[in-house]
């Protein structure tokens, strides 16, 4: 007995509590996944890191007993030197001399990496003023970026997804719950063979040093905002058109941001989805949206009540002007 009665209290508290153990669910999960991720990347690449270190320790090592009048810390301050411009974009290759870095359309390029927080980090500014420059430049920029993708993103998903959907719906006869996952589906592949897979074929093309793995990581790191800034196109010493590539590679960005944004939407608005979020919300108490309810009605009563006030004065006002008559005259009328 006390044993059914317990176990009914504790499913009674879990129900009660319900979005805050899906809440601590969600936390544990992410930070697992976090730890995973961690796990993952540093089995996979410290080995990797471990032989070039090693690699670059051997050529040092040459060069200094092939170049005995050089000091190991001469060799130290030069390389220091040439790292740090290297940071700043600036290479000391004679292959990398002709490529300017803020150019017009290397300067068009490295803005709309600021404005969608794509972020490379090849090129920044060099000068105080420019770094001045781009922080209220980007304190503008970038949620004048976000009110600009909502309003396109908002009027592209009426015609790309609410009214297919819909149509299929009132049409066909489909479910609509099944027509919207399907066109999600359809979107989603549609969207990954415009915006990676044909991209990163003709950036394994157009890049002589990217194979089309590296090309389609491009795009994935781009496209998320991720932004490494470990493969960045239009860099290269004998690269054709560079001006025209590097604005081709702009639109690209800012089309294909639009256009995740679009599937990411349509996803989110699937009822599967939406129900799984709510798992994880915080519900309003039953007595609080009473209160609102009563609040809603008070408001929508008394406007009605001042609208039929104004509406009775309004026609007292249109009526014909009668004059009105004493009381005094009024009961010698009624007497006689």
């Amino acid at each position: 007995m006390l044993q059914s009665l317990a176990g009914s209290s504790c499913v009674r508290l879990v129900e009660q509590h319900r979005s805050a153990w899906c809440f601590a669910l969600l936390v544990l999960g992410y930070l697992l996944y976090l730890v995973f991720g961690a796990v993952v990347f540093s089995s996979v690449e410290l080995p990797y890191e471990d032989l070039l270190r090693q690699e670059l320790g051997k050529l040092k090592q040459r060069f200094l007993e092939e170049h005995a009048c050089l000091s190991e810390q001469q060799l130290e301050q030069f390389l220091m030197r040439v790292l740090e411009a290297s940071n700043y974009g600036v290479s000391v290759l004679s292959n990398a001399s002709g490529n300017w870095n803020w150019d017009f359309t290397s300067s068009l390029f490295f803005a709309s990496t600021v404005l969608s927080t794509t972020g490379y980090g090849h090129t920044v500014p060099l000068s105080d003023g420019g770094k001045a420059f781009c922080i209220v430049y980007s304190v503008i920029g970038i949620p004048f970026t976000l009110l600009f993708l909502t309003a396109v993103v908002q009027r592209i998903i009426v015609y790309v997804t609410r009214r297919p959907v819909l149509y299929f719906h009132i049409r066909w006869g489909f479910s609509k719950q099944i027509v919207a996952i399907i066109h999600a589906i359809v979107l989603g592949f549609i969207t990954v063979s415009c915006f990676f897979l044909i991209p990163a074929a003709i950036f394994s093309v157009l890049e002589d040093d990217w194979n089309f793995l590296e090309s389609f990581y491009f795009c994935f790191i781009s496209l998320s905002t991720i932004g490494l800034g470990d493969y960045v196109p239009g860099e290269g010493y004998n690269q054709k058109f560079r001006e025209l590539y590097k604005i081709g590679i702009t639109c690209y960005l800012l089309l294909g941001l639009i256009a995740m944004l679009v599937v990411l939407e349509t996803f989110c608005e699937l009822h599967e989805l939406k129900k799984f979020r709510k798992l994880f919300y915080v519900k309003k108490d039953k007595e609080e949206d009473q209160v609102h309810i009563m609040e809603h009605d008070q408001l929508s009563f008394s406007s009605i009540s001042d609208q039929a006030a104004s509406m009775k004065d309004d026609q007292k006002a249109n009526e014909p002007f009668v004059t009105s008559q004493s009381p005094t005259s009024n009961d010698s009328s009624l007497n006689n």
